[in-house]
């Protein structure tokens, strides 16, 4: 049976696209138009997992996610607000958040790993969910942040967005048009010397010799490829 995902949106334009999205990768959706419906639905329906935005009438998304976890529905939820929002979400009891905007892409590639966490570890990442390792590099989502050879390395939103697609698509070959697609979405305008700019950027934080990449491969002409360990290039 295919998961039930709940969205709760107030914007009709964007909760149609999201559950359009939601469908054609084999979900079963329900929606809510503001947070009271959300809230009540969300009870009423139990759903696997529920995307919900923060600024909402009648309910905002805080109190909605407060009562569902007051009411003991442990339901993985992905909240969808300003950054500065981060924190009280997770306070409140989040397990994932999406900063404006956002791609389809990082919402499914999410919303996919908060529903495998919901059933236990998933594949590369901790019993938490939220590292990964490869190599010398050990990945902390929460944190923006990565550790290699003992030293750490912030990550901005958009590496941590890149590095988690590439752990994703591991050994795949991806080219360039694909992963402005995938990772910056419709709504931005970047060009490929944007892709090659952030791939740079990693590089310098998880290779010993950026000059010579074992994880992050050149894939020349096309784009890139991402291995865990060096021997399987």
């Amino acid at each position: 049976m295919s998961p039930r995902i709940l969205v709760v949106e107030d914007e009709a334009p964007l909760r149609m696209a999201l559950v359009d999205a939601l469908v054609a990768e084999g979900y079963e959706v329900l929606e809510a138009g503001d947070g009271e419906e959300g809230l009540a639905m969300a009870l009423r329906e139990d759903p696997d997992g529920i995307l919900l935005d923060l600024m909402m009438p009648k309910r905002d998304g805080f109190s909605v996610l407060r009562a569902l976890r007051e009411d003991r529905l442990f339901a993985p939820v992905l909240i969808r607000g300003e950054e500065w929002d981060r924190i009280q979400g997770f306070e409140y009891g989040a397990d994932d958040y999406l900063v404006k905007p956002f791609s389809t892409r990082e919402l499914l590639l999410r919303l996919k790993a908060a529903l495998v966490r919901a059933e236990g570890a998933a594949p590369g990442l901790s019993e938490t969910g939220s590292h990964a390792r490869f190599g010398e590099v050990e990945v902390d989502f929460a944190a923006f942040s990565l550790k290699r050879a003992g030293q750490r390395h912030g990550l901005s939103r958009r590496e941590l967005e890149l590095l988690r697609y590439f752990l994703d698509s591991e050994g795949r070959v991806l080219d360039r048009g694909r992963i402005l697609d995938d990772v910056w979405g419709l709504d931005e305008s970047p060009t490929t010397r944007t892709i090659d700019t952030h791939v740079l950027k990693l590089r310098k934080k998880i290779e010993h010799d950026p000059a010579i990449p074992k994880h992050l491969l050149t894939v020349h002409g096309v784009g890139y490829r991402f291995v865990r360990r060096p021997n399987q290039d």
